[in-house]
């Protein structure tokens, strides 16, 4: 069953759901312009996260979650995740990975030194391991990739391009002008073999509830041009894999400008409608 779980694919993006849907406070005090200040003035903070997933093949669930630590300092960053599927989910995919990403801390965002991804799908137990060189990258994949697609990435593409999680991170941090484009620029990453960028149309304000938000928020469709890396004819399709329609995000506009995603769904003929939010945000000094 190639489709038997979209998960799998959206998994990286589960990373910008963020939410208060654990905490007894408003969201808005959560990702704060004090917050982001005491980044910029050099203060280590931890993020500590946890997002889930949903959806049913007939009569069965299907779900899955990541969970993330994310350390901030003023001149670099270190992520660590875990996504794997859960219950039931396994009976028709199996999807373990461990992803880490560090870099540096920059006035245009975060910028990938360094990317490890360990799949322990029990199959080949692939790991890839990405460093950037200023003007050069280098990976290696155990066991090796059978190519690197068709056309392969150029390095001038990778070198323009983020980690997924480091990208993400970026995107769910970033202040943006509202009145321009709340939704965000393309987002451009690179996993090592496949070359994606991602684009964001804004749909207008419309009311969300969820767990996390209540209210008006951002709707977003994203669409996929798969650059390089990928199968040949694979380049045309615009769609996330396994998906049979736009992903859609509804991001809660904050304080500081940034506008975080609080819920995010998406939908295939197999599964039906697949919906993610996160269901654990925490703060905390790691200077205490």
């Amino acid at each position: 069953m190639k489709k038997a779980l979209a998960f799998a694919t959206l998994a990286p993006l589960a990373l910008i759901g963020l939410s208060a849907a654990d905490t007894n406070a408003p969201m808005a005090n959560l990702i704060s312009p004090a917050f982001l200040a005491d980044i910029e003035a050099g203060k280590p903070v931890r993020m500590e996260y946890k997002i889930k997933a949903s959806a049913w093949v007939l009569f069965i669930p299907i779900t899955g979650k990541a969970n993330f630590i994310v350390d901030l300092n003023a001149d670099t960053y270190a992520i660590k995740s875990k996504v794997k599927t859960t219950g039931l989910a396994d009976l028709l995919v199996n999807y373990d990975m461990d992803l880490a990403a560090s870099g540096y801390m920059t006035d245009e965002g975060l910028n990938t030194y360094a990317y490890v991804s360990q799949n322990n799908d029990g199959k080949k137990d692939r790991r890839v391991d990405l460093k950037y060189l200023g003007d050069a990258f280098e990976m290696t994949a155990v066991p090796r990739f059978g190519n690197l697609g068709y056309p392969a990435a150029t390095t001038e593409q990778v070198l323009d391009a983020n980690d997924p999680i480091t990208a993400l991170i970026s995107f769910a941090l970033e202040p943006r002008d509202l009145d321009v484009n709340p939704c965000g620029k393309p987002m451009k990453i690179f996993d090592g073999r496949q070359l994606t960028h991602l684009h964001f149309e804004n749909k207008g304000l419309t009311k969300v509830k969820s767990k996390a938000w209540k209210g008006q928020a951002y709707e977003c469709h994203v669409t996929m041009d798969k650059v390089a890396g990928y199968k040949a004819g694979e380049s045309n399709k615009d769609t996330l894999s396994a998906l049979d329609g736009p992903l859609v995000m509804w991001l809660a506009p904050l304080p500081n400008g940034a506008t975080v995603p609080v819920r995010i769904e998406a939908h295939s003929k197999d599964i039906g409608k697949v919906t993610l939010q996160a269901s654990k945000l925490i703060f905390t000094s790691l200077e205490e």
